[in-house]
């Protein structure tokens, strides 16, 4: 292992991580998952009611990192030519002209996405797995990198409706900021009245910087006994009575990319179960669906997968 080169990315996550915190308070944790689920080149899924800090923290991730940001705000009236551009016919330039979309950045933020319309939601798909728009049968790549940061409130809320599990599995983790404690509330009071909060942090990472960790952590190795670990684990909610569906071979795949990422943070070129261990349940708990059996025992999905990884062995020979 190259260990000057591994303690390079620690160091420069670490810097990351300081840097957001001048304006996202107490997060620490999330914000370290979120940057081993970009560096994982996936989505991220934010639910948590309104006024957590999601959008500030999408907007202050985008200012430490070098990405081009947009914002897409989802109502019920939201269309799929917003999020990913139409076609229309230039009869001065005797031509069809394609109008962009806000998919076309390096850091879309969709707001309340489970606010508008199962089709709406759809024009995202290809944008989040295939990384490419295809209209009028021609496919454009969009920039690299290319990550979305949903928000969705809780299903009890009004005006809201599930998200279709194939949208779901689109992203690599679901995870809640939460509210903050007693210190860090008065500290976010402290500073409302401050215009640009999110300006205070600085760049730290270039765009080149997060692509070339990227690539690294796609490289990251794991053993056969660690991929068998994830193939029992997976197999382990597919077999259990709680849920109805389980957990699909591409969320196995999306467990072991966050397990390298985390790999990475921690500054080692292979995968351990820990790594795995500690991804669980934030990589699985969007994709499982409840069974009636667990309803009536008033289950979760977290307490689920919490006792799969307490049955499920991990047998790990390095």
């Amino acid at each position: 292992m190259n260990e000057n080169r591994y303690a390079a990315y620690v160091e420069k996550t670490d810097a990351v991580k300081a840097e957001i915190a001048k304006v996202i308070k107490g997060k620490d944790d999330i914000v370290e998952k979120i940057l081993m689920a970009i560096y994982a080149s996936g989505n991220i899924l934010l639910e948590d009611h309104p006024g957590t800090g999601k959008t500030t923290l999408a907007k202050t991730l985008a200012n430490v990192i070098e990405l081009d940001y947009r914002r897409q705000q989802f109502t019920p009236d939201t269309m799929p030519s917003d999020i990913v551009g139409y076609t229309y016919y230039d009869k001065n330039w005797d031509e069809q002209k394609y109008i962009e979309g806000v998919v076309w950045c390096n850091l879309l933020l969709a707001d309340e996405i489970n606010r508008t319309s199962a089709k709406t939601q759809a024009a995202l798909l290809e944008a989040m797995e295939e990384k490419s728009v295809t209209l009028e049968g021609e496919t454009r790549k969009l920039p690299d990198p290319f990550i979305v940061i949903a928000t969705q409130n809780p299903n009890t809320s009004m005006g809201t409706q599930p998200l279709p599990d194939s949208q779901c599995d689109r992203f690599i983790i679901r995870i809640s900021m939460g509210y903050p404690d007693e210190a860090q509330e008065v500290e976010v009071y402290r500073n409302s009245s401050i215009k640009g909060v999110t300006d205070k942090a600085r760049r730290i990472m270039s765009r080149s910087e997060l692509k070339e960790i990227c690539s690294v952590t796609d490289s990251i190795y794991a053993n056969d006994s660690l991929l068998r670990y994830i193939r029992r684990l997976v197999e382990a909610t597919r077999e259990t009575p709680y849920f109805e569906v389980g957990v699909s071979t591409r969320g196995g795949i999306a467990l072991l990319r966050m397990a390298r990422a985390r790999a990475l943070v921690n500054g080692r070129d292979y995968v351990t179960p820990e790594d795995v261990f500690e991804n669980f349940i934030d990589v699985c708990n969007h994709r499982v669906v409840l069974s009636s059996q667990a309803r009536m025992e008033d289950r979760t999905e977290a307490e689920i997968l919490a006792d799969i990884l307490k049955k499920v062995p991990a047998d790990y020979v390095a």
